[in-house]
């Protein structure tokens, strides 16, 4: 028994001593991004945007597809999901590849608006120190509104007015269940899931989405079923 804490102890060691220099960057990315932007500035910003849309103007739908395929315990957390991240690690090893991310909804949207989409150790670190800062200076409620005024969700749509308007000709709170299940699936992969250019794709996000909704208790089976049969 002691020669193995011997040996975890030499273990968590070695991965400090790897993972230093990446948290370290990470969090000097993250100290010159939000010194040259402070955060309510960059709020403000965003809330000036022509089509910014309160959470209010939303269908419940809508926010619940989101949180469903993006982060369902988005409520629960402080900016990360260590459930999540675990998984995604797990996933990642396996494939010898970055195939899954493991963010929050908080994360993302510290991506959107303060980093770039490339996957680099430095980024998630930085991504990290971000949302522990939007977590202790926004309620939740409008970090989530403020994710979703800064998804891109193909086609030049960079909120979800946009891309109501623009997918459907509709504004948000007139959107049908399955056309607010099926927006909330696009920012996934904006060029492959887009409804105008890949319906049939399209199509089947929609389904991954309920079926996510369903696991989280949104929506039943018999729902679903009606949704997905929407014309």
């Amino acid at each position: 028994m002691r020669k193995f804490f011997v040996i975890l102890f030499l273990l968590l060691i070695v991965v400090g001593c790897i993972a230093y220099p990446f948290v370290k960057n990470g969090y000097q990315m993250y100290k010159e991004a939000i010194e040259e932007v402070p955060l309510q500035e960059k709020i403000e910003e965003i809330k000036s945007k022509e089509n910014y849309t309160k959470l209010s103007e939303l269908p419940q739908m809508y926010i619940n597809a989101v949180i469903a395929v993006e982060d369902r315990r988005f409520y629960l957390h402080n900016g990360i999901d260590l459930i999540s991240i675990g998984r995604a690690v797990i996933n990642d090893i396996k494939a010898m590849s970055f195939v899954e991310g493991g963010s929050t909804i908080t994360q993302q949207l510290c991506k959107n608006i303060y980093f770039t989409q490339e996957k680099k150790l430095e980024r998630k670190v930085a991504e990290v120190f971000m949302s522990f800062e939007f977590e202790k200076e926004c309620e939740k409620d409008e970090i989530l509104e403020l994710y979703i005024n800064t998804s891109y969700f193909g086609n030049g749509y960079d909120t979800v007015k946009e891309a109501s308007l623009g997918y459907f000709n509709k504004i948000p709170s007139e959107l049908t269940d399955g056309e607010c299940i099926m927006l909330a699936g696009i920012p996934n992969a904006p060029s492959v899931y887009a409804p105008n250019v890949n319906p049939d794709l399209a199509k089947q996000r929609q389904k991954q989405v309920i079926n996510k909704m369903i696991e989280c208790g949104y929506v039943t089976q018999e729902e679903a079923d009606k949704i997905i049969n929407e014309e």
